[in-house]
């Protein structure tokens, strides 16, 4: 067996820029390499059904459902040579170390997951595993106002823009977000 040397990449970016495709792009290129693959979604997204990982244009992968980097470490398979993880932003810091460990056993460790919030604001454990990436991809989206790159999550309450003090986390689609670009972005209340 060859040992090869580690990589973290992630692919970041707003709701509907393509995340999750990108992602079952990247695994199923890797299994046709006959790459041993090992696919994760964080248990919260349950948008599409349990122990998957599925995109908004229908592309899927079966996954196995985590809460947790704990759970993700303990359900790891040693041989496992490529493991993604989608809709990382929802898990909890310790991700970073257990992508670091992964790394550095030879594995290629994908990460796909928003990179800010409905604020704008930086969500999750993202910040840090940027900083330790090899390999970044931030992808964009259309903004519904105007057409330019949309980089921003529009949360949406009864067809309005969600106030700054709404809870961070709500999982939804269509019905709760949109994809809107920085001067189309709008926190009500943002101090």
């Amino acid at each position: 067996m060859t040992v090869r040397a580690g990589t973290l990449e992630i692919i970041a970016g707003p709701m509907f820029s393509g995340k999750s495709e990108e992602l079952i792009r990247r695994v199923r290129r890797a299994q046709i390499a006959r790459q041993a693959v090992q696919v994760f979604a964080h248990a919260l997204d349950t948008r599409y059904g349990e122990n998957q990982v599925r995109s908004h244009d229908g592309g899927a992968l079966a996954a196995v459902p985590i809460s947790s980097s704990a759970e993700l470490e303990a359900r790891l398979d040693p041989p496992a040579e490529v493991v993604a993880v989608d809709e990382v932003q929802f898990m909890d810091e310790g991700i970073a170390r257990v992508a670091e460990r992964m790394v550095a056993r030879g594995v290629r460790v994908i990460l796909a997951g928003l990179d800010t919030d409905f604020r704008g604001e930086p969500f999750g454990p993202i910040p840090r595993l940027l900083a330790q990436a090899d390999r970044i991809t931030k992808l964009e989206a259309v903004c519904v106002v105007c057409g330019s790159p949309a980089h921003r999550t529009q949360r949406l309450v009864e067809g309005r823009p969600a106030p700054y003090d709404a809870p961070v986390i709500l999982v939804g689609a269509k019905e709760a977000y949109e994809a809107r670009c920085r001067l189309h972005h709008e926190v009500p209340g943002r101090p």
